[in-house]
């Protein structure tokens, strides 16, 4: 048996002592909080960087809720996009809650939220510099942990071309380095500045950090928890093989009601009585034995 990395067994004591208080379902709350920020885009399209984004130097004036309201900046402000991009990251995020757990898939979130805070406001008060932006790269390194996952899975590209999830990888990989090495170099609002733009990459110095804040977040957690990775026809596999044992259990059982289904295994206090008038032989337990319809 593998041994496992000093990280992965820190995650493992962590979810040991912590696993209980793990938000169970996460992303679809995130995903609330980016259809609330997408109607917020809609209503007052100033509002969310105005009062709602990171912003290290309104954080430190006391604008404090700053750190937590970030994250409500949805993955897209196009209305055409915008209920694909929502089910494509709610799936993204439940795929890879079920992978890692609940407490893993809370922790890789919300340490990329956290990061994200921690990088702005050190920045801020090492350099002077004050970088404001949103959860656009955190998101697409959900992306980045999916497709590592799960290489094989096809989407259609433009609705209509099959595409292997790994290839969508790559590209995605490939728009990181240039956003984070553009965002350094490219002086703002040159020829090459807004050829970049055309392909959506902003060359900032704040994209850039947030795009290399989130690839490293990818990073740790990849390496550290790849060895626990299973395809999708592994996760088809072990749903038939939970499926059948749970079958197993209840054909184990001496008795069934015809009715519900309960066995004398789910409650040591259930009583079951066959039914003189139905033909055949129907069990019933002692809450349906006398309201169930007879069969003839």
């Amino acid at each position: 048996m593998e041994r496992k990395g000093i990280f992965m067994r820190w995650i493992d004591r962590m979810e040991r002592r912590f696993g209980r208080y793990a938000i169970p379902n996460l992303m679809y709350y995130v995903i609330i909080l980016y259809a609330l920020g997408f109607v917020v885009q809609v209503m007052s399209p100033g509002l969310y960087y105005e009062y709602l984004a990171l912003d290290a130097a309104a954080i430190l004036r006391g604008e404090v809720w700053r750190i937590f309201t970030f994250i409500i900046q949805p993955p897209t402000g196009s209305f055409l996009f915008i209920f694909f991009s929502l089910y494509l990251y709610y799936m993204i995020g439940k795929m890879l809650e079920y992978q890692w757990g609940a407490f893993k898939f809370n922790l890789y979130f919300f340490s990329g939220l956290f990061l994200h805070v921690l990088v702005c406001l050190l920045i801020y008060l090492v350099t002077g510099l004050n970088l404001s932006y949103g959860t656009m790269y955190l998101n697409m390194s959900l992306f980045f942990a999916f497709a590592a996952l799960f290489p094989d899975v096809q989407f259609l590209l433009f609705f209509i071309l099959p595409i292997k999830c790994k290839y969508l990888g790559y590209a995605n990989g490939l728009y990181f380095l240039i956003t984070i090495v553009a965002g350094f170099i490219v002086p703002m609002r040159s020829d090459i500045w807004y050829s970049l733009v055309s392909f959506g990459i902003i060359a900032l110095p704040a994209n850039s950090v947030a795009a290399l804040v989130s690839f490293l977040n990818f990073i740790i957690f990849f390496f550290a928890m790849r060895r626990n990775k299973f395809s999708p026809k592994g996760l088809k596999r072990r749903r038939s093989y939970e499926k059948k044992v749970r079958t197993a259990v209840v054909k184990s059982a001496h008795h069934r009601c015809a009715v519900c289904g309960r066995t004398e295994k789910d409650a040591e206090d259930l009583e079951f009585r066959f039914c003189s008038k139905c033909t055949g032989n129907y069990e019933y337990c002692q809450d349906h034995l006398f309201t169930h319809e007879h069969r003839k």
